[in-house]
Formats: C-alpha cells, sequence, structure tokens
C-alpha cells in the first residue's frame, strides 16, 4: 500500500513547486519575455517586450499605450494622436489623454476643440455659453452677442416733389444713415436707416433752365423704345429719321389741300369757234 502512495506522492510535490515558484515545469517551452533592444523592436522603440510592446523611444519620440481589445502596448509616435497632448521629460516623452468631452487638448485643463454637443470657452467645453455669449455652430465655440450699431443721420435732403424742387408748396424731405456693425443672432436688430417727413416751402416757379433731378437725367439720358440707353449716333440717326417723316407728312397734307383747292375751283373748258 505504501509503494503505491509513493508515485502521487512525487506527482504532488512537482505540482506545489510550479504553482508557487510560477515557473513551468521542466521540458515546457518558456515565454520570451526578458526585453529586446536594437533591430528586434518595432520602428520607434528604443526597448520593448512581447507583451508590452515598446518600453521605451528613441530619442523625440513621444510613447503612447494603444489599447487592442484586453491589452495596451507602448508604441513610439513622432507626434501625439488627437485625443492626446504630449509632455516632454529628460527621461520620456508621453502621451497624455484629454478630458472626456475634449477633442484635440493644449493640456490637461486647456482645450483646443471640443466634441459634439459641446461648446469652446476660454479652453473649457460647455453644453451651455455663459451671460453674455452665443452658440457658434459653425465654430462649435462660445462668441460674444454683437449689437447692431449705426452710424449718425445724414442732413435733411432738400425739399422735393416728384423729383423737382420747384413748382410746387408741398414736398418730402429725406434722411439716412449707415450700419456699421450687423448683430448677431441674439444681438439687437438694426433700427430703420432712413426717414423721410413732410416739407413746406415756399411756391416759386421754375426759372428757365431750372428742372428737377429726373428732367436733368431725362434730358442727359434718353431711352429708346426697347428700354437700352441710346448712343450719340443713335439719337442722330432716331431724329433725322423722324424729321424726314415729319417733312413727308406735311408735303403729303400740303397735296392733299392743293387737290381739294383744285376741286372746289375747276379751270374752265376751252370753247371752240369751228372757224
Amino acid at each position: 500500500m505504501q509503494v503505491r502512495l509513493v508515485p502521487w506522492v512525487f506527482i504532488i510535490l512537482n505540482c506545489l513547486e510550479y504553482f508557487c515558484s510560477g515557473q513551468p515545469l521542466k521540458g515546457q517551452r518558456q515565454r520570451r519575455m526578458l526585453p529586446y533592444v536594437g533591430h528586434g523592436c518595432p520602428g520607434g522603440c528604443e526597448t520593448c517586450s512581447d507583451s508590452n510592446g515598446c518600453n521605451s523611444c528613441k530619442p523625440r519620440l513621444f510613447f503612447v499605450l494603444q489599447r487592442i481589445g484586453m491589452r495596451q502596448i507602448g508604441i513610439c509616435l513622432p507626434s501625439c494622436p488627437s485625443g492626446y497632448y504630449g509632455t516632454r521629460t529628460p527621461g520620456i516623452n508621453n502621451c497624455t489623454k484629454c478630458k472626456a468631452d475634449c477633442e484635440t487638448c493644449f493640456n490637461k485643463n486647456f482645450c483646443t476643440k471640443c466634441k459634439s454637443g459641446f461648446y469652446l470657452h476660454s479652453g473649457k467645453c460647455l453644453e451651455r455659453c455663459p451671460v453674455g455669449f452665443e452658440r457658434d455652430n459653425h465654430s462649435m465655440e462660445c462668441s460674444n452677442i454683437v449689437h447692431c450699431t449705426v452710424d449718425e443721420w445724414s442732413p435733411w435732403s432738400p425739399c422735393s416733389k416728384r423729383g423737382k424742387t420747384c413748382g410746387f408748396k408741398r414736398g418730402n424731405e429725406t434722411r439716412v444713415r449707415e450700419i456699421l456693425q450687423h448683430p448677431t443672432q441674439h444681438g439687437k436688430p438694426c433700427p430703420p436707416t432712413r426717414e423721410t417727413r413732410r416739407c413746406i416751402v415756399q411756391r416759386k416757379n421754375c426759372q428757365k433752365g431750372e428742372k428737377g433731378r429726373r428732367g436733368r437725367e431725362r434730358k442727359k439720358k434718353k431711352l429708346s423704345i426697347d428700354g437700352r440707353l441710346e448712343t450719340g449716333r443713335e439719337n442722330k440717326e432716331r431724329r433725322s429719321r423722324q424729321e424726314s417723316r415729319e417733312d413727308s407728312e406735311h408735303q403729303e397734307k400740303t397735296e392733299q389741300k392743293k387737290r381739294r383747292s383744285q376741286n372746289k375751283h375747276p379751270k374752265p373748258a376751252a370753247i371752240s369757234t369751228g372757224l
């Protein structure tokens, strides 16, 4: 009976040795856990291992932990990826993850771009902009509320009626002002930029050559039948045709009068003497 128990005792002792020491039994292939150095590492790594990837990076490269499934391995990059910010130290250059609402950041306390649903304000990502600011959905930032700004009123224009400044008693005068700054979405809107009021002037007759603005414009720029602006040559040709047509009409009227006169006073017929 004791002889049969001896093999079992050796088996139990071997098992206890394996689990307590954390080492595999003799004859099994051990996994290579020691760090590699040099050309055996991925690009950019100074030292590495099978289980952890890069352990340290070459000079000026940033070390960042990348998740692959349930594992995290180290990689070395020339710059930190989006969502991380870099810190340089004499020992190692690290990439640290930004806050949860930051898409990109300068450091842990200063965001430069926010994730969807947040608006950037003074380096922070907010769901609601503070008082005095409004959400800009184009830049996804909190921008200042800008109110409308207008210039001073211009002087009142001369009293006129239908483009003329004479020949009437009651007319209108107008003043205008320009918009200097258009408002943003929630800013105060612009006030009216044009005002007109009734005016009274002493009635006077228009002097020779004194016509309103519209009369001067019509004299300066005559339009043809189709509405386009005539050139000087076209205007001269049109006048020549009109004068020719008027001369023809006048000549025709003269001939008609002459025929009617002849019909009223016919010439006496010649009498034959028969001699």
